[in-house]
C-alpha cells in the first residue's frame, strides 16, 4: 500500500455497527421528553429502527424515530416521508436540533458512567476492521469523519486498542460538514490523494457537489446502513462501490 494516500472513513455503518446502541440511547432520551415511554426499549423497536438507520444523518434524529416506532409507526411508514415526519414530531416537542443533540449526547455518558462495558458491547466493530485499521495506522495517515460527538468515537476506538490521535477525529463537535472537513484535509496533505469512506450515499452526494473535492476518490461502503435503491443509485455514480471483504485486503 503506498502511504501517500490518506484515508477519510466514516464512524457508525463504516467502522462501527452502532445501530443497537443508537436505538436504545435515542430510546432512553426520548424517555426524557415523553413519560409514557417504557424504559427498557423492546428488541422489536431496535430491530425496526436497523430499517430506518439508512435515513438518519445525525444521532439526535434516532430520538425522534423510536418516538415515532413508540407510537405504532412502522418502520416502512415512517421511511415515507421521514424528513417531514421528523420535522413535525420535532415541532410538537417545542425542542430545538441542539436540544436533542445533548439530550442524546448525556444520555449515552449516563450509560457509559453506569456501564461501560454494557454500552461498549453494544457498539461492536464490523468483522476484521479493528485489525485492518491497526495496519492502517502502521501504513498511511488516516482521519475518523463523522456526525457522532467525538468523545464517544474515543472510547470505542479505545476498548478496542485502536490508537488515533486526538486531532485526527472530525466529529459533531466541530460543527463542519464532511466535505469542509474534507477540504481542510486537501489542505493539509497537498498532492496527496485522499480516499473517503462512507456508508451513506447523501453523504457522498453532497461532496459530489463540491468542485473543490473533485480529487478525492469516494468509496461506498456497502456493509453500512444503506438501502437497495441507494446501491442501484451509487452505480450511476463514479463512486468505487465496496464490500466489507474488499476493504479488509485493499
Amino acid at each position: 500500500m503506498h502511504n501517500s494516500i490518506i484515508y477519510a472513513l466514516d464512524f457508525d455503518g463504516v467502522i462501527c455497527d452502532s445501530a443497537a446502541e443508537t436505538a436504545m440511547t435515542g430510546w432512553k432520551a426520548a424517555g426524557r421528553l415523553w413519560d409514557d415511554m417504557p424504559i427498557d426499549t423492546p428488541q422489536a423497536m431496535i430491530d425496526q429502527f436497523r430499517i430506518i438507520r439508512p435515513l438518519i444523518e445525525t444521532g439526535y434524529e434516532a430520538i425522534l424515530a423510536m418516538r415515532l416506532l413508540y407510537l405504532g409507526k412502522t418502520a416502512e411508514a415512517i421511511l415515507s416521508g421521514y424528513a417531514g415526519k421528523i420535522q413535525n414530531l420535532l415541532e410538537q416537542a417545542q425542542v430545538t436540533t441542539g436540544e436533542l443533540k445533548n439530550l442524546l449526547g448525556e444520555t449515552r455518558d449516563v450509560w457509559i458512567d453506569n456501564d461501560l462495558a454494557d454500552w461498549v458491547d453494544r457498539n461492536p466493530l464490523f468483522p476484521g476492521i479493528a485489525a485492518r485499521l491497526q495496519q492502517l495506522g502502521e501504513q498511511n495517515t488516516w482521519y475518523i469523519v463523522t456526525t457522532k460527538q467525538e468523545r464517544f468515537v474515543k472510547h470505542i476506538l479505545k476498548a478496542n486498542a485502536i490508537e488515533l490521535a486526538e486531532q485526527r477525529i472530525f466529529g459533531l463537535d466541530r460543527n463542519m460538514t464532511k466535505p469542509e472537513v474534507l477540504k481542510t484535509l486537501l489542505k493539509a496533505h497537498p498532492g496527496q490523494t485522499i480516499h473517503f469512506l462512507e456508508d451513506r450515499l447523501p453523504a457522498l452526494l453532497n461532496v459530489l457537489k463540491n468542485d473543490e473535492l473533485d480529487s478525492v476518490k469516494l468509496t461506498f461502503a456497502l456493509w453500512g446502513y444503506n438501502t437497495a435503491e441507494d446501491k442501484a443509485l451509487a452505480e450511476q455514480h463514479a463512486f468505487i462501490s465496496c464490500q466489507l471483504e474488499d476493504f479488509l485486503v485493499v
